[in-house]
């Protein structure tokens, strides 16, 4: 357990089922830049995507929830295997009502991170809140948890890595004979 985790936030992970993820300023660096072939691109953290695929691998269910929508970010979920995605849509919480029902799960065994002023409903209402030290103040007044890496940056392997840990989740690692 991280020493910048309290131990009822670390007991909070034990219970997450799924894992909702924002895009722009937690899975990138908020940076947008248009390209004319396919519209606005963003960039990714390798770690953070290879993060999401242990999570899925070992049956956490994970899924983004974005305002933003675009041909990269839709390749980028379909490749690390990313059946729930939202996007389109800055009022988010059709999305979270929407995948809590669907899996038949509680607030309190949902994940959410995010950043922004229309990411504060999900993230007051999930059982674990995360987010990054450069978001707005007033999600960095309610969360439980703010990463020590900044958005883009390995931040959501950051708190992958403690939901790991928190439930025993541990890779195949297969060794040379």
């Amino acid at each position: 357990m991280s020493d910048r985790m309290s131990k009822e936030v670390f007991a909070k992970l034990t219970k997450i089922k799924i894992c909702l993820f924002d895009v722009d300023g937690i899975l990138t660096d908020a940076k947008v830049w248009f390209d004319g072939e396919v519209g606005f691109n963003r960039t990714f953290n390798v770690r953070d995507g290879y993060g999401l695929k242990l999570l899925i691998e070992h049956g956490i269910v994970v899924g983004i929830i974005s305002g933003g929508n675009s041909t990269g970010v839709i390749e980028r979920f379909k490749q690390l295997g990313i059946k729930d995605t939202y996007l389109g849509n800055e009022d988010k919480r059709s999305a979270y009502l929407d995948m809590r029902s669907k899996y038949n799960v509680t607030d309190e065994q949902m994940l959410y991170m995010g950043d922004e002023l229309f990411d504060l409903p999900l993230l007051k209402k999930c059982g674990f809140s995360a987010t990054v030290p450069s978001a707005c103040s007033e999600v960095l007044q309610v969360v439980d948890y703010i990463t020590s890496r900044d958005c883009g940056n390995g931040a959501v392997r950051e708190v992958v890595d403690h939901l790991r840990e928190a439930q025993n989740i541990r890779p195949h690692i297969p060794d040379f004979d």
